[in-house]
Protein backbone atom coordinates (compact mmCIF):
# COMPACT_ATOMS: atom_id res chain seq x y z
CA UNK A 1 0.00 0.00 0.00
CA UNK A 2 2.94 2.80 0.92
CA UNK A 3 4.50 1.69 -2.29
CA UNK A 4 1.09 2.73 -4.41
CA UNK A 5 1.02 5.80 -2.47
CA UNK A 6 4.76 6.51 -3.39
CA UNK A 7 4.12 6.22 -6.56
CA UNK A 8 0.99 8.41 -7.33
CA UNK A 9 3.08 11.46 -5.09
CA UNK A 10 5.76 10.91 -7.59
CA UNK A 11 3.46 11.01 -10.59
CA UNK A 12 1.46 14.26 -9.17
CA UNK A 13 4.99 15.88 -8.43
CA UNK A 14 6.30 14.84 -11.63
CA UNK A 15 2.94 16.45 -13.76
CA UNK A 16 3.39 19.95 -11.37
CA UNK A 17 7.01 20.03 -12.33
CA UNK A 18 6.11 19.54 -16.12
CA UNK A 19 3.12 22.13 -15.56
CA UNK A 20 5.30 24.68 -14.15
CA UNK A 21 7.75 24.32 -16.35
CA UNK A 22 5.70 25.10 -19.07
CA UNK A 23 4.59 28.80 -18.03
CA UNK A 24 6.69 30.70 -19.71
CA UNK A 25 7.66 34.92 -18.34
CA UNK A 26 5.46 37.43 -20.26
CA UNK A 27 6.87 38.78 -23.20
CA UNK A 28 7.49 42.55 -22.67
CA UNK A 29 5.22 45.14 -25.26
CA UNK A 30 6.26 47.53 -27.50
CA UNK A 31 4.92 50.36 -28.33
CA UNK A 32 5.69 51.96 -32.13
CA UNK A 33 4.22 55.66 -32.25
CA UNK A 34 4.16 57.83 -35.57
CA UNK A 35 6.70 60.34 -35.91
CA UNK A 36 6.77 63.24 -38.41
CA UNK A 37 9.96 64.97 -39.97
CA UNK A 38 9.34 68.43 -39.54
CA UNK A 39 9.83 70.70 -43.10
CA UNK A 40 8.56 74.21 -44.20
CA UNK A 41 5.82 74.57 -46.34
CA UNK A 42 3.10 76.97 -46.50
CA UNK A 43 -0.48 76.83 -45.43
CA UNK A 44 -3.84 79.17 -45.26
CA UNK A 45 -5.82 78.15 -42.55
CA UNK A 46 -8.42 79.55 -40.54
CA UNK A 47 -7.45 81.83 -37.01
CA UNK A 48 -9.91 82.27 -34.38
CA UNK A 49 -9.85 84.80 -31.03
CA UNK A 50 -12.17 85.25 -28.26
CA UNK A 51 -13.95 88.30 -28.63
CA UNK A 52 -16.21 90.79 -26.81
CA UNK A 53 -19.00 92.52 -28.58
CA UNK A 54 -20.29 95.86 -27.90
CA UNK A 55 -22.28 98.29 -29.93
CA UNK A 56 -20.26 100.84 -31.70
CA UNK A 57 -22.55 103.95 -29.83
CA UNK A 58 -22.99 102.86 -26.59
CA UNK A 59 -23.59 105.67 -24.57
CA UNK A 60 -24.11 106.50 -20.57
CA UNK A 61 -26.93 108.34 -20.29
CA UNK A 62 -26.58 110.92 -17.30
CA UNK A 63 -28.20 113.44 -15.68
CA UNK A 64 -27.01 117.11 -16.00
CA UNK A 65 -29.07 118.72 -13.46
CA UNK A 66 -30.79 118.06 -10.12
CA UNK A 67 -34.55 117.51 -9.45
CA UNK A 68 -37.11 114.55 -8.71
CA UNK A 69 -37.73 112.29 -11.32
CA UNK A 70 -41.12 112.46 -12.37
CA UNK A 71 -41.14 110.10 -15.57
CA UNK A 72 -39.80 107.21 -16.60
CA UNK A 73 -40.70 106.74 -20.35
CA UNK A 74 -38.58 103.41 -21.17
CA UNK A 75 -38.37 100.27 -19.71
CA UNK A 76 -35.01 97.25 -19.83
CA UNK A 77 -34.64 96.65 -22.75
CA UNK A 78 -36.43 98.68 -25.26
CA UNK A 79 -35.82 99.80 -28.82
CA UNK A 80 -35.18 103.25 -28.90
CA UNK A 81 -34.29 106.10 -31.63
CA UNK A 82 -32.04 109.34 -31.53
CA UNK A 83 -33.75 111.86 -30.37
CA UNK A 84 -36.99 110.10 -28.03
CA UNK A 85 -37.09 111.03 -24.34
CA UNK A 86 -35.92 108.69 -21.83
CA UNK A 87 -36.96 110.32 -18.48
CA UNK A 88 -38.12 113.69 -17.43
CA UNK A 89 -37.25 115.60 -14.39
CA UNK A 90 -38.99 117.89 -12.41
CA UNK A 91 -38.46 121.02 -14.23
CA UNK A 92 -40.31 123.64 -12.21
CA UNK A 93 -37.14 125.02 -11.20
CA UNK A 94 -35.35 125.22 -14.05
CA UNK A 95 -38.63 127.20 -15.48
CA UNK A 96 -38.31 129.67 -12.86
CA UNK A 97 -34.59 130.20 -13.48
CA UNK A 98 -35.44 131.13 -17.51
CA UNK A 99 -38.69 133.43 -16.00
CA UNK A 100 -35.49 135.59 -13.71
CA UNK A 101 -33.49 135.39 -16.92
CA UNK A 102 -35.99 136.22 -19.49
CA UNK A 103 -37.09 139.44 -17.28
CA UNK A 104 -33.58 140.44 -16.78
CA UNK A 105 -32.92 140.94 -20.30
CA UNK A 106 -36.15 142.86 -20.92
CA UNK A 107 -34.53 144.74 -17.56
CA UNK A 108 -31.34 145.37 -19.53
CA UNK A 109 -32.51 146.09 -23.17
CA UNK A 110 -34.95 148.64 -21.54
CA UNK A 111 -31.89 150.14 -20.04
CA UNK A 112 -29.98 150.04 -22.91
CA UNK A 113 -32.78 151.95 -25.09
CA UNK A 114 -32.86 154.86 -22.59
CA UNK A 115 -28.77 155.00 -22.70
CA UNK A 116 -29.21 155.27 -26.67
CA UNK A 117 -31.32 157.70 -25.79
CA UNK A 118 -29.25 159.41 -24.20
CA UNK A 119 -26.61 159.69 -26.04
CA UNK A 120 -27.87 160.59 -29.06
CA UNK A 121 -29.80 163.14 -27.73
CA UNK A 122 -26.06 164.31 -26.07
CA UNK A 123 -24.59 164.17 -29.57
CA UNK A 124 -27.14 166.75 -30.64
CA UNK A 125 -26.81 168.68 -27.49
CA UNK A 126 -22.53 169.07 -27.84
CA UNK A 127 -22.59 169.49 -31.55
CA UNK A 128 -24.45 172.75 -30.69
CA UNK A 129 -22.10 173.23 -27.60
CA UNK A 130 -24.64 172.67 -24.97
CA UNK A 131 -23.05 170.45 -23.11
CA UNK A 132 -19.11 169.10 -23.02
CA UNK A 133 -17.44 166.16 -24.32
CA UNK A 134 -17.19 164.89 -20.93
CA UNK A 135 -20.94 164.42 -20.87
CA UNK A 136 -21.44 163.41 -24.34
CA UNK A 137 -18.44 160.53 -23.71
CA UNK A 138 -19.91 159.67 -20.56
CA UNK A 139 -22.75 159.16 -21.90
CA UNK A 140 -21.53 156.76 -25.09
CA UNK A 141 -19.62 154.81 -21.97
CA UNK A 142 -23.22 154.36 -20.26
CA UNK A 143 -24.94 152.92 -23.82
CA UNK A 144 -21.52 150.58 -23.73
CA UNK A 145 -22.07 148.97 -20.62
CA UNK A 146 -26.07 148.98 -21.27
CA UNK A 147 -25.35 146.98 -24.48
CA UNK A 148 -22.48 144.33 -22.34
CA UNK A 149 -25.86 144.10 -19.79
CA UNK A 150 -27.71 143.02 -22.67
CA UNK A 151 -25.42 140.65 -23.92
CA UNK A 152 -24.68 138.85 -20.32
CA UNK A 153 -28.73 138.87 -19.92
CA UNK A 154 -28.59 137.07 -23.04
CA UNK A 155 -26.23 134.26 -21.93
CA UNK A 156 -27.94 134.20 -19.15
CA UNK A 157 -31.32 132.95 -21.15
CA UNK A 158 -29.20 130.39 -22.82
CA UNK A 159 -27.99 129.12 -19.51
CA UNK A 160 -31.53 128.68 -18.53
CA UNK A 161 -33.00 127.67 -21.64
CA UNK A 162 -29.94 124.48 -21.42
CA UNK A 163 -30.97 123.61 -17.83
CA UNK A 164 -34.59 123.57 -18.87
CA UNK A 165 -33.59 121.28 -21.78
CA UNK A 166 -31.57 118.76 -19.38
CA UNK A 167 -35.01 118.00 -17.38
CA UNK A 168 -36.19 116.34 -20.41
CA UNK A 169 -33.61 113.82 -21.34
CA UNK A 170 -33.25 111.84 -24.90
CA UNK A 171 -31.31 109.36 -26.26
CA UNK A 172 -28.45 110.63 -28.25
CA UNK A 173 -28.28 107.43 -30.28
CA UNK A 174 -30.45 104.41 -31.85
CA UNK A 175 -30.28 101.57 -29.93
CA UNK A 176 -31.36 99.52 -27.24
CA UNK A 177 -31.90 100.84 -23.11
CA UNK A 178 -29.91 98.38 -20.63
CA UNK A 179 -30.85 98.47 -17.03
CA UNK A 180 -33.13 101.31 -15.94
CA UNK A 181 -31.58 102.04 -12.42
CA UNK A 182 -33.47 105.23 -10.69
CA UNK A 183 -38.00 105.34 -10.37
CA UNK A 184 -40.22 107.53 -10.24
CA UNK A 185 -39.86 109.88 -7.14
CA UNK A 186 -36.09 109.31 -6.44
CA UNK A 187 -34.13 112.85 -5.94
CA UNK A 188 -31.58 113.10 -8.89
CA UNK A 189 -28.54 114.65 -8.56
CA UNK A 190 -26.36 115.95 -11.45
CA UNK A 191 -24.14 113.17 -12.88
CA UNK A 192 -26.16 110.24 -11.54
CA UNK A 193 -25.91 107.46 -13.55
CA UNK A 194 -29.59 106.47 -15.05
CA UNK A 195 -28.82 103.95 -17.78
CA UNK A 196 -26.99 103.06 -20.83
CA UNK A 197 -28.20 103.11 -24.62
CA UNK A 198 -26.39 100.57 -26.53
CA UNK A 199 -25.77 101.45 -30.39
CA UNK A 200 -27.17 98.59 -32.11
CA UNK A 201 -26.66 99.44 -35.81
CA UNK A 202 -23.30 98.33 -36.23
CA UNK A 203 -21.53 96.16 -33.55
CA UNK A 204 -17.73 96.34 -32.45
CA UNK A 205 -15.49 93.24 -31.98
CA UNK A 206 -12.90 93.56 -29.78
CA UNK A 207 -10.45 90.68 -29.65
CA UNK A 208 -6.56 90.55 -29.16
CA UNK A 209 -3.44 89.69 -31.55
CA UNK A 210 0.03 87.95 -29.90
CA UNK A 211 2.73 90.18 -30.43
CA UNK A 212 4.47 87.58 -32.85
CA UNK A 213 1.36 87.95 -34.79
CA UNK A 214 1.25 91.46 -35.23
CA UNK A 215 5.61 91.32 -36.08
CA UNK A 216 5.04 88.63 -38.22
CA UNK A 217 2.22 90.99 -39.88
CA UNK A 218 3.97 94.44 -39.80
CA UNK A 219 7.20 92.82 -40.85
CA UNK A 220 5.27 91.25 -44.16
CA UNK A 221 3.38 94.33 -44.70
CA UNK A 222 5.10 97.08 -43.73
CA UNK A 223 2.70 98.87 -41.34
CA UNK A 224 -0.60 98.76 -39.29
CA UNK A 225 -2.16 100.95 -41.70
CA UNK A 226 -1.67 98.13 -44.86
CA UNK A 227 -2.85 95.40 -42.49
CA UNK A 228 -6.03 97.47 -42.34
CA UNK A 229 -6.03 97.63 -45.85
CA UNK A 230 -5.60 94.05 -46.72
CA UNK A 231 -6.99 92.22 -43.43
CA UNK A 232 -9.48 89.60 -45.27
CA UNK A 233 -13.29 89.62 -43.77
CA UNK A 234 -14.09 88.01 -40.90
CA UNK A 235 -16.49 85.62 -39.67
CA UNK A 236 -18.31 85.71 -36.59
CA UNK A 237 -18.95 82.41 -34.41
CA UNK A 238 -21.26 82.05 -31.49
CA UNK A 239 -20.63 80.41 -28.40
CA UNK A 240 -22.80 77.52 -29.56
CA UNK A 241 -20.59 76.96 -33.16
CA UNK A 242 -23.23 78.62 -35.02
CA UNK A 243 -21.93 81.64 -37.52
CA UNK A 244 -23.24 85.03 -37.72
CA UNK A 245 -24.86 85.64 -41.35
CA UNK A 246 -23.27 88.84 -42.21
CA UNK A 247 -18.85 88.95 -41.84
CA UNK A 248 -17.26 92.17 -40.48
CA UNK A 249 -13.72 94.26 -41.24
CA UNK A 250 -10.86 95.21 -39.15
CA UNK A 251 -11.25 98.87 -38.51
CA UNK A 252 -8.69 99.88 -35.78
CA UNK A 253 -5.47 98.36 -33.78
CA UNK A 254 -4.47 99.62 -30.67
CA UNK A 255 -0.69 100.22 -31.64
CA UNK A 256 0.34 98.93 -28.31
CA UNK A 257 1.38 95.94 -26.90
CA UNK A 258 -0.14 95.86 -23.34
CA UNK A 259 2.37 94.96 -20.68
CA UNK A 260 0.62 91.94 -18.73
CA UNK A 261 -0.82 90.25 -21.71
CA UNK A 262 1.59 90.63 -24.58
CA UNK A 263 -0.84 91.80 -26.95
CA UNK A 264 -3.01 94.00 -29.06
CA UNK A 265 -5.94 94.76 -29.01
CA UNK A 266 -7.59 94.49 -32.67
CA UNK A 267 -11.41 96.07 -33.14
CA UNK A 268 -13.84 94.96 -36.00
CA UNK A 269 -17.03 96.09 -37.02
CA UNK A 270 -20.07 94.25 -37.93
CA UNK A 271 -23.59 94.84 -39.59
CA UNK A 272 -26.73 94.13 -37.11
CA UNK A 273 -29.70 95.72 -39.65
CA UNK A 274 -31.70 92.76 -37.65
CA UNK A 275 -30.80 93.16 -34.24
CA UNK A 276 -29.28 89.87 -33.56
CA UNK A 277 -25.98 90.64 -31.67
CA UNK A 278 -26.29 92.67 -28.72
CA UNK A 279 -23.70 94.50 -26.33
CA UNK A 280 -22.08 92.36 -23.87
CA UNK A 281 -22.35 88.89 -26.05
CA UNK A 282 -19.33 86.99 -26.33
CA UNK A 283 -17.98 84.47 -29.26
CA UNK A 284 -14.96 84.76 -31.40
CA UNK A 285 -13.84 86.01 -34.61
CA UNK A 286 -12.61 84.25 -37.30
CA UNK A 287 -9.84 84.98 -40.09
CA UNK A 288 -8.28 82.92 -42.85
CA UNK A 289 -4.75 83.65 -42.32
CA UNK A 290 -1.46 82.42 -44.90
CA UNK A 291 1.11 81.03 -42.69
CA UNK A 292 4.33 81.29 -44.98
CA UNK A 293 7.32 79.40 -44.98
CA UNK A 294 6.10 78.03 -41.34
CA UNK A 295 6.90 74.37 -39.44
CA UNK A 296 3.16 72.77 -38.68
CA UNK A 297 2.57 69.72 -36.67
CA UNK A 298 -0.63 68.24 -35.27
CA UNK A 299 -2.07 69.10 -32.00
CA UNK A 300 -1.36 65.20 -31.16
CA UNK A 301 2.25 65.69 -31.30
CA UNK A 302 2.43 68.44 -28.26
CA UNK A 303 2.54 68.08 -24.38
CA UNK A 304 1.56 71.13 -21.93
CA UNK A 305 2.72 70.78 -18.44
CA UNK A 306 1.55 73.60 -16.48
CA UNK A 307 2.70 76.54 -18.37
CA UNK A 308 5.09 74.61 -20.66
CA UNK A 309 4.98 73.44 -24.42
CA UNK A 310 6.89 70.55 -25.44
CA UNK A 311 7.73 67.92 -28.12
CA UNK A 312 9.18 64.65 -27.88
CA UNK A 313 12.50 64.52 -30.04
CA UNK A 314 13.53 61.76 -31.98
CA UNK A 315 17.11 60.84 -32.13
CA UNK A 316 19.02 58.00 -34.20
CA UNK A 317 18.68 55.47 -31.43
CA UNK A 318 15.21 55.98 -31.52
CA UNK A 319 14.98 57.37 -27.80
CA UNK A 320 12.75 60.09 -27.15
CA UNK A 321 13.67 63.55 -25.44
CA UNK A 322 11.28 66.15 -24.41
CA UNK A 323 11.97 69.46 -25.94
CA UNK A 324 10.66 73.02 -24.80
CA UNK A 325 8.80 75.12 -27.98
CA UNK A 326 7.16 77.99 -28.69
CA UNK A 327 4.24 77.19 -31.07
CA UNK A 328 1.02 79.03 -32.01
CA UNK A 329 -2.41 77.19 -32.87
CA UNK A 330 -4.24 77.37 -36.22
CA UNK A 331 -7.82 77.73 -35.63
CA UNK A 332 -8.92 74.61 -37.19
CA UNK A 333 -8.51 73.14 -34.09
CA UNK A 334 -6.08 70.29 -35.27
CA UNK A 335 -2.36 71.83 -35.94
CA UNK A 336 0.06 74.43 -34.83
CA UNK A 337 3.18 76.29 -36.00
CA UNK A 338 6.73 75.57 -34.53
CA UNK A 339 8.16 78.91 -33.88
CA UNK A 340 11.27 78.37 -31.97
CA UNK A 341 13.13 74.96 -30.13
CA UNK A 342 13.03 73.04 -32.92
CA UNK A 343 14.56 72.86 -36.21
CA UNK A 344 13.68 71.53 -40.49
CA UNK A 345 14.59 67.88 -40.55
CA UNK A 346 14.41 66.86 -36.71
CA UNK A 347 12.06 63.83 -35.98
CA UNK A 348 9.24 64.32 -33.55
CA UNK A 349 6.52 62.28 -32.15
CA UNK A 350 3.58 62.88 -34.00
CA UNK A 351 1.04 61.39 -32.35
CA UNK A 352 0.40 59.89 -28.56
CA UNK A 353 2.97 62.48 -27.47
CA UNK A 354 1.14 62.26 -24.40
CA UNK A 355 2.17 58.97 -23.49
CA UNK A 356 5.72 59.25 -24.13
CA UNK A 357 8.20 59.40 -21.53
CA UNK A 358 12.09 60.72 -21.59
CA UNK A 359 13.96 58.11 -22.91
CA UNK A 360 11.53 55.74 -24.30
CA UNK A 361 12.15 53.65 -27.35
CA UNK A 362 9.74 54.96 -29.71
CA UNK A 363 10.35 53.49 -33.09
CA UNK A 364 10.88 49.41 -33.15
Amino acid sequence: MKSKHFVLFVLFALSLCTFVGCVKEPEAQHTSYETLTLSRETVTAPVSWSAAIRGTGDVSIVSRCEGTLDEIRVKDGQRVKKGDVLFVIDSRNAQNVLAHARADLQTAIAYRENARLEAESNKDLAAQGIISDYLLKRSLNDLQSAEAQVAQANVAVRDAELLLSYCTIKSPVDGLVGNVLPHVGDVIAEGMMLTRVAGVSEMEASFSLTESQIHALVSELGSLEEILKVAPPLTLRFKDGSEYEHQGHVTSLSGMVDRQTGSVTCYATFPNPQGELFSGMQGSVVMPVEWADVMLVPLTAIVRIQNKVLVYKVGADSLATGALVEIEELGDGERAVILSGAEVGETIVAKGAANVHENDRVIW
